[in-house]
């Protein structure tokens, strides 16, 4: 048994990524075609439930037992104040990376940048596509690629080896927007390790998901100008959303810090007792 595991473990990074990779295949089937509808999307979004019950499953209950070193990632009840902190600093992140992603590109070849306009239909569709970008692949997603992946590995060194090869294989998924994915994918790995907490991942890969959502509202308000490449992929904001995600940043920042503070004073408190 202790040579099978012994096999297993470097392979399951791979062995995570194809689990994930086919988990997501099958839940967005309902929504390939063209315009999937309300049912398509229920369906998707039962789908993604049911694959989010079998990976909190094989991760509390299998992965631990095959390998005792998961047992340091273990699920912790998230922290209310960070999980907003962290939704409020990802607008700020996802903003800042698209300028860099653009610049890296412009060193290439010319990105040719359009205005987007988005029509109520558009947006209605987007709305409802969101509810499973935003409450529900982040959940799935973060557990396949970083708890399942990261979680069975001891030393820090191995964690962030398996976070950039997991990060790399994230960004092949994405077709159109590669060096997007693997940035955000390799930052949510680094918050997970550091944490220890894969639902801190989870809060910030949703707000990366959330801003998008926001993006389109703002511009079919039309309360500023946003410009877009298709490919790559690429979104710049104006000066508004940039300062707007500034203050968000900041409040968020200071929230966590709150939390910190608290956490800190707490165990102080422990220590005295």
């Amino acid at each position: 048994m202790n040579k099978v595991v012994g096999f297993i473990k470097p392979l399951m990074p791979i062995l995570a990524a194809a689990y994930g990779t086919a988990l997501i295949f099958v839940t967005a089937m309902p929504i390939d075609g063209n315009s999937p509808g309300f049912g398509g999307e229920l369906l998707s979004w039962l789908l993604t439930l049911a694959g989010i019950g079998l990976t909190l499953f094989l991760v509390q209950r299998v992965e631990p037992k095959l390998f005792p070193d998961a047992k340091q990632f273990e699920l912790k009840r998230p922290m209310s104040l960070v999980i907003v902190g962290l939704l409020l600093i990802a607008p700020l992140w996802f903003v800042t990376k698209e300028y860099i992603i653009y610049g890296l590109m412009q060193l290439v070849h010319s990105v040719q940048m359009e205005p987007i306009t988005y029509t109520t239909p558009e947006l209605r569709e987007d709305l409802l596509s969101s509810v499973h970008a935003v409450l529900l692949a982040p959940i799935l997603e973060e557990l396949c690629f970083r708890q399942m992946a990261i979680s069975p590995f001891r030393s820090r060194r191995a964690q962030v080896v398996v976070c950039v090869v997991m990060a790399i294989l994230f960004g092949m998924l994405h077709v159109r927007n590669i060096l997007g994915a693997f940035i955000d994918a390799l930052f949510y790995g680094l918050i997970f390790i550091w944490s220890r907490n894969i639902w801190n991942s989870v809060a910030f890969h949703a707000g990366c998901n959330l801003t998008t959502t926001l993006l389109a509202v703002y511009c079919w308000l039309g309360i500023g100008d946003l410009q877009m490449s298709k490919t790559p992929l690429i979104i710049l904001t104006d000066t508004k959303v940039v300062v707007g995600s500034i203050v968000l940043f900041i409040v968020g920042i200071l929230l966590i810090n709150t939390k910190r503070k608290k956490t800190a004073s707490a165990l102080s408190r422990n220590r005295e007792r």
